[in-house]
């Protein structure tokens, strides 16, 4: 479930920036660009995330 939200929130804030930054530039906004590289940032987000984290060592007693 994680995965998802992780990409649903990607989408929306790329959408948000890449209208904003075409706004800001005086260029076009792109839908469909900003739809993959948004998704491409989530999932390049979700492998940090899943290899950058230290594995938690159990204690055994």
């Amino acid at each position: 479930m994680r995965y998802i939200i992780v990409l649903f929130w990607s989408f929306i804030l790329g959408q948000v920036v890449g209208y904003i930054g075409g706004a800001l530039n005086n260029g076009s906004y792109d839908f469909v660009w900003t739809s993959i590289i948004s998704l491409a940032a989530g999932v390049l987000i979700l492998l940090i995330g899943q290899f950058a984290l230290p594995k938690k060592k159990t204690s055994q007693i």
